[in-house]
């Protein structure tokens, strides 16, 4: 089923019932948000768990993807699907712009310049008119969904909410399971080795850092709607730190650990808010308990346990 092994096949059958069930059980606007953190996961995950570039600056496209797609849907009136498409663009076209100037560096550097790059796109949405600079751009409308569906509806945007994520977690699954995602595998694993293969290994992670960048952006530009804000939280460098800890908790590399650590990072700040700045420090001492403790994350544990890989 999709190229899925049965065991990964299992896991997706169980992932779907989940995401089913639970709306009848917990509060749709909060399940929503955990869908957006796992699919700005998931394409964190394509990036440093497949090519092995870690970003400390992902936000940026997240973010712009978000400002884009609230700024369209508030002032344009367009078709809420051509806003989170174009949130999308937003953010593939600016990865296209900064993996272009990063992606020559590896290790350290690479993620510095990210980071650096991310710091001036958090700088340029302070400033620029169109971002509403310190107060963001709020109250933008849900819309309609091909003019027809209407979103305003918690339930109903929920379903629009579920089929982007589960779009784009296909779509993730598809890359690293292709031809070319097993360059990329190949690229991670040994890159002169790769180079030596007639690889062009400096395309082929400008490639994937750009399909990344637009997943992120699609993320983005989803979480405008549902949320109905877009602010400088979203380009923050604490968002960029948020999802490395998200992938890792999850488990790095493997296809189901975003969406797990995304559920697991984002109940506790829903469930843990009421503790202010402690949720930060429990954040920190989780993190610190998965580095020492469960390395693999808690996808690659369990996988790990049982022997298979999810």
């Amino acid at each position: 089923m999709f190229g899925f092994s049965r065991a990964e096949s299992i896991a997706f059958l169980v992932m779907l019932v989940l995401i089913a069930v639970s709306p009848f059980v917990l509060y749709p606007v909060f399940l929503m948000r955990v869908l957006c953190a796992a699919l700005f996961a998931c394409a964190f995950n394509l990036m440093i768990g497949y090519v092995g570039l870690l970003s400390f600056g992902h936000a940026a496209f997240f973010g712009m993807g978000s400002y884009v797609a609230a700024w369209t849907m508030k002032f344009w009136g367009l078709d809420a699907s051509v806003a989170i498409i174009l949130g999308g663009l937003t953010g593939a076209a600016l990865g296209l712009v900064l993996g272009f100037l990063a992606i020559r560096r590896s290790g350290i550097y690479f993620a510095m310049i990210t980071l650096a790059l991310a710091q001036m796109v958090y700088f340029f949405c302070l400033e620029a008119p169109f971002t509403g600079g310190e107060d963001g751009i709020q109250q933008v409308p849900r819309g309609y969904l091909f003019g027809l569906i209407d979103l305003s509806s918690d339930m109903t945007m929920y379903w629009v909410t579920a089929a982007i994520f589960v779009g784009g977690f296909l779509l993730v699954h598809r890359i690293i399971h292709s031809p070319f995602g097993q360059v990329l595998k190949g690229i991670r694993e040994n890159e002169p080795r790769a180079t030596s293969l007639g690889y062009r290994t400096d395309d082929y992670k400008l490639i994937a850092f750009v399909l990344s960048c637009m997943i992120a952006g699609v993320a983005g530009g989803t979480k405008a709607l549902v949320f109905g804000i877009a602010t400088l939280t979203d380009v923050n460098s604490a968002t960029s730190g948020e999802v490395v800890l998200t992938t890792l908790l999850g488990g790095l590399g493997t296809v189901f650990g975003p969406a797990a650590g995304a559920l697991v990072v984002t109940s506790m700040e829903n469930y843990l808010a009421q503790f202010g700045a402690w949720v930060t420090v429990t954040q920190g001492v989780i993190f610190m308990i998965c580095v020492l403790a469960f390395r693999r994350g808690i996808i690659g544990e369990l996988g790990a346990f049982f022997r298979i890989s999810l």
